[in-house]
């Protein structure tokens, strides 16, 4: 048996003809830098997430970050961020010369938690980035109105989260802006890096698109000590074919998550929480199990691929040891990390491996 975490050849053979004319078109083209494809795309993935704007960059970590930048956020400033994330959230801040402020998690959601983040604020705090992790939106209402109150910018952190909706309206489109990465796993992901940033502040998105070119609005007159993190026409292109596939394969998550739901409600593993308000589009198919390690471990060898997202959190990395974070500070992101399995979700999951992957994990789980 052999049940990969995630298998992208089914994804690229269905849309194979599509994908070689994109690839031609941009080919004939002779433009592959900020062209026709990028700007058709910005186009078309902003009136997806129902956001005025969208700006292509190189990453989704260069989208948190140049959104920190346009902002004026840096030096002697802080951020909230969750810490329960990847560490791209957390580097964005640093790069940008700020501070990250961890706050907890809401242990149903893994989400950050609303009623945590108040006594985190303090008069050096600019923005509250809200990740949207596992692809479950956060909490967005309670998060905007704190930030009003505190006149806090507030950033989204969709990379894992194309489509996804809070209260019927799509994440890109819940804050001031939003940073979105098309990493070849996520649910829209190009065929190499790529990110975007949505927004509905035009300032910002004109500021976005200086920054992201040099500085530069006209070649070679640089206004302001920009960067070069460019979307490019070949990934815009590749993105503009997936983008019209993206709703039908979020459903086909939606209905594996349904079944491992479903399957798995009585066994000991404690399951996905969905709050009412939530959603998601099952980026990833995260479960707990105190004996995560062994489970993992019978699973593999059986052949079933797993992940665990994320083994370490970012306050225990040696990137951030200066903050001096004891175990005791963040206890439920530690045990949230010590629990953590990603089971085999994708549109492309056969029913057969499905059902494969849900016995095995019963017969582990009550062995």
């Amino acid at each position: 048996m052999n049940i990969p975490f995630l298998d992208l050849n089914p994804l690229h053979q269905e849309l194979r003809a599509e994908l070689q004319n994109a690839f031609e078109r941009v080919l004939d083209s002779g433009w592959y830098i900020l062209g026709h494809e990028v700007e058709q795309f910005e186009h078309e993935f902003a009136d997806y997430c129902q956001a005025d704007h969208c700006v292509g960059v190189g990453n989704g970590l260069d989208a948190l970050h140049l959104i920190l930048r346009a902002y004026g956020i840096g030096d002697g400033d802080e951020v909230i961020v969750p810490a329960n994330t990847y560490i791209a959230t957390w580097l964005a801040v640093s790069y940008a010369g700020a501070t990250p402020v961890p706050v907890e998690p809401d242990e149903q959601t893994y989400n950050i938690n609303p009623s945590l983040i108040e006594s985190a604020i303090t008069p050096r705090t600019k923005a509250i980035i809200a990740v949207h992790l596992y692809g479950q939106p956060a909490n967005m209402n309670v998060i905007n109105a704190l930030a009003t109150t505190h006149k806090l910018k507030v950033i989204e952190d969709a990379a894992q989260a194309h489509g996804a909706k809070y209260r019927g309206q799509r994440v890109g489109s819940l804050g001031d802006a939003a940073g979105f990465s098309f990493y070849p796993g996520k649910n829209l992901g190009a065929l190499g890096d790529g990110g975007a940033i949505t927004t509905n502040d035009t300032n910002l998105a004109d500021k976005l698109r200086i920054l992201r070119n040099y500085g530069s609005r006209v070649k070679y007159l640089n206004e302001v000590k920009g960067f070069n993190s460019r979307l490019d026409e070949l990934q815009a292109a590749m993105l503009r074919v997936k983008l019209k596939k993206l709703d039908e394969w979020n459903s086909k998550r939606k209905a594996i998550a349904q079944v491992y739901l479903h399957e798995l409600k009585n066994s000991a593993l404690q399951l996905p929480s969905v709050p009412d308000w939530a959603n998601p589009v099952w980026h990833l198919f995260v479960v707990r199990y105190p004996l995560r390690d062994q489970l993992r471990q019978k699973l593999q060898e059986a052949g079933i691929g797993t992940m665990i997202h994320y083994p370490t959190p970012p306050h225990r990395q040696t990137a951030y040891e200066e903050l001096g974070c004891a175990i005791s500070v963040l206890p439920i992101t530690e045990r949230i990390h010590r629990e953590v399995l990603s089971l085999p979700i994708g549109p492309h999951l056969e029913k057969h491996q499905l059902e494969e992957t849900i016995q095995l994990i019963k017969e582990a789980v009550c062995a």
